[in-house]
């Protein structure tokens, strides 16, 4: 895919809305509704929040008036920094944020969002023409990505589909007093509390929040086999194709940090036609 300037991505854009019905701009770029119905809540029902993260402008009230008549509460900021004061006002339930911004960029922003706010859904905006920038993304906790340009409809479903996601996740189990937090893979000791890996000198091993979530499900269902299709949807809230080997990466570097020999796992384990099995250590 050819890479389009932001000038040329906002005039198509807009002009999709158009042909949609969506809307149309004055010169204050605010939005004026041409009569597609709103699609309200019930009545006393409380809007999801969705915060919308771009420099563009024109994109960000676009996005709002959109999304805002189609029962969201929209937010909106034009860099991280604003983006941070926003979520320590209002924590919203998904976030809409662009990966290619001025100063700090998208993929830092998300990386701190996913480890402040883990249980929110967040879809990374995109104009990038290589994977390469969806692929971090996604190493990082994002939930979905959508490539600029996109059709309102699509983004908003799939914005919908990750909040019914994280609706349908059950609650975390109530806090024992003997339920332990720190889990046993191989010689390094996972903490669910602090979400790090220590090795056996008690110093940090670096790991992805995509690494942590995928420790953290195996530490969930120890000595019970995962197929691939499991671990995309509970570790990583999204489907997968026969193509898609990110799981089979991540396992590798995860064997690589935590495995005596990685050429002969004996904590994460290969099931043959199923997936991988994580076989907590014995105790000496």
């Amino acid at each position: 895919m050819v890479e389009q300037s932001p000038g040329k991505w906002l005039a198509d854009a807009l002009e999709r809305a158009r042909k949609a019905g969506v809307s149309r701009y004055d010169s204050a770029h605010r939005t004026v509704p041409q009569g597609e119905p709103v699609m309200g809540q019930g009545e006393g029902a409380a809007k999801p929040v969705l915060l919308v993260v771009d420099d563009e402008p024109e994109l960000r009230a676009l996005l709002a008036e959109y999304f805002g008549r189609h029962g969201f509460d929209v937010k909106m900021a034009e860099d991280a920094a604003r983006a941070r004061e926003t979520v320590a006002t209002t924590v919203p339930q998904a976030v809409l944020l662009d990966i290619n911004m001025p100063g700090e960029n998208g993929l830092s922003l998300a990386r701190w969002l996913r480890e402040t706010h883990p249980f929110v859904g967040l879809l990374m905006l995109t104009t990038a023409g290589e994977s390469v920038d969806r692929i971090v993304g996604l190493e990082m906790g994002a939930d979905d990505y959508v490539p600029k340009p996109f059709e309102m409809r699509e983004l908003l479903a799939r914005t919908r589909a990750v909040l019914r996601r994280l609706q349908q996740e059950p609650p975390p189990p109530p806090a024992r007093a003997a339920a332990p937090h720190r889990v046993a893979f191989g010689r390094c000791a996972l903490d669910l509390e602090q979400r790090r890996l220590t090795a056996p000198d008690g110093s940090e091993v670096e790991i992805s929040a995509a690494e942590f979530d995928l420790l953290a499900l195996f530490a969930r269902h120890p000595n019970r086999p995962l197929s691939r299709d499991q671990i995309m949807e509970q570790a990583h809230n999204r489907g997968w194709d026969v193509f898609d080997r990110s799981i089979d990466l991540r396992i590798m570097r995860l064997r690589r940090k935590i495995e005596t020999n990685p050429d002969k796992p004996e904590i994460l384990k290969t099931v043959r036609n199923v997936g991988y099995v994580y076989v907590p250590p014995v105790a000496s």
